[in-house]
């Protein structure tokens, strides 16, 4: 999601006369959007913003803007803390920038902020469609920060989408703190499989993905849309975040591990080549060591293709921050996330080694180390050599080699 917004923001920023450079110290806007889901993404946010702080002293006039989710309702505090701070923007809040700028340069800003639409999209890019979330889960900073679930209306999306494929997109990730709750605010019986059917009729898109899913609002009416939209591919982010009921209950997930399950089974028998990934919090305030093996038990049992693991950070403001004790260890919940990592590792060797001589379809996001790289709609990534630009292209890969984390082949069309 803040890629996405980035990408928006810099549309604007062209759009008054910036281009874009890489380095900090030569530029005349400097924005930093944040993430603070994490303790670690936080640290390195405050890393950044003090670094600059030296580097702005050396270059007059230049614009240090703060986004993201570590800028909320009231900023007295980041203001008073990092003053050498210019501008704070809440998520998708981009005119208080874009603002000053234009009063710097003596021009109307407000033109730049009517279509955001990026202009160099990526292969495969993402496209909020719905923003903030109403859910409150008691580890969860997010709803404070993005606000109250907002579905953008169907045809806005379609539009978007028709134009970044102009531009050169292939393939769309849909975004959302809970992407199958979309259409849920919205007049009418709108939901998910509604907006993958419209999208799917846009003829340069050759692929659709979608995340974050919530468990609880994935229907079978969304399931079934996986299954029989071509263009959709059959891969799933379904967070458990953890697997023992007692410790979902203090997260305020609203479901249990046999529901978890049974939803797993069900996609499973109606998607049977489906792919799963999911994320698993470890070190959740009073989780106990077995009540933590659970959750490796789980993930052992369902061979997800990718696992998203973080310790547990308490974040400000949080229920969990207020109300429950942090009495893991910090070395206990290393402990633990290193365990998960250790069984996820064995899961994937295990299960690429076993697409050696297959042949996947994989789309050409890119080049890496003179290589080119892309995904299969499983979301395995793949490494192949050949002459020819295949950027964009959909390419039959066969498999030769494989490791944890990728797969090796030839190009055999």
């Amino acid at each position: 999601m803040n890629k996405a917004d980035s990408e928006r923001l810099a549309t604007a920023l062209e759009g008054l006369g910036l281009s874009p450079i890489t380095r900090p110290t030569d530029a005349d806007v400097v924005v930093l959007n944040s993430c603070v889901v994490r303790q670690s993404a936080e640290d390195k946010v405050v890393g950044t913003l003090n670094m600059m702080k030296s580097l702005k002293k050396r270059k007059e006039g230049q614009v240090l803007a703060l986004m993201g989710c570590m800028v909320g309702h009231r900023t007295e505090e980041l203001e008073a803390r990092f003053s050498h701070v210019d501008v704070f923007m809440r998520p998708q809040e981009y005119s208080p920038l874009l603002n000053l700028l234009g009063r710097r340069m003596d021009v109307d800003a407000e033109g730049c902020i009517s279509d955001l639409t990026p202009v160099r999209p990526d292969v495969s890019s993402y496209v909020p469609v719905i923003h903030g979330c109403d859910l409150m889960c008691t580890f969860c900073i997010i709803p404070f920060r993005r606000g109250r679930q907002v579905s953008r209306p169907i045809p806005e999306i379609v539009r978007e989408v028709q134009l970044m494929a102009a531009r050169g997109m292939r393939e769309v990730t849909l975004l959302g703190q809970t992407v199958d709750a979309y259409g849920h605010d919205l007049q009418g019986s709108c939901d998910l499989s509604d907006l993958l059917q419209e999208v799917s009729k846009i003829p340069d898109i050759l692929r659709l993905r979608f995340l974050t899913s919530h468990p609880i609002f994935m229907t079978d009416r969304i399931i079934g849309s996986i299954n029989d939209i071509d263009k959709v591919c059959e891969h799933i982010n379904l967070p458990i975040q953890a697997a023992d009921d007692q410790v979902l209950a203090q997260m305020r997930r609203r479901y249990s591990k046999d529901d978890y399950m049974r939803l797993i089974e069900h996609i499973r028998c109606v998607i049977p080549n489906v792919s799963l990934a999911t994320d698993v919090i470890v070190g959740f305030p009073g989780e106990t060591r077995a009540q933590f093996e659970r959750t490796l038990d789980i993930i052992r049992e369902v061979e997800f293709h990718k696992v998203h693991v973080a310790t547990y950070s308490p974040r400000i403001g949080t229920y969990a921050e207020r109300n429950l004790i942090d009495n893991v260890s910090k070395e206990e919940k290393l402990v633990r996330l290193h365990m998960v990592e250790e069984a996820q590792k064995d899961i994937l060797s295990r299960n690429n080694s076993r697409l050696v001589g297959d042949k996947l379809e994989v789309l050409v996001d890119g080049s890496k180390k003179g290589k080119w790289q892309g995904r299969t709609r499983s979301d395995k990534l793949v490494f192949f050599s050949d002459q020819r630009n295949l950027l964009g292209e959909l390419v039959n890969i066969q498999i030769n080699s494989a490791s944890p984390w990728a797969l090796q082949g030839l190009a055999v069309n």
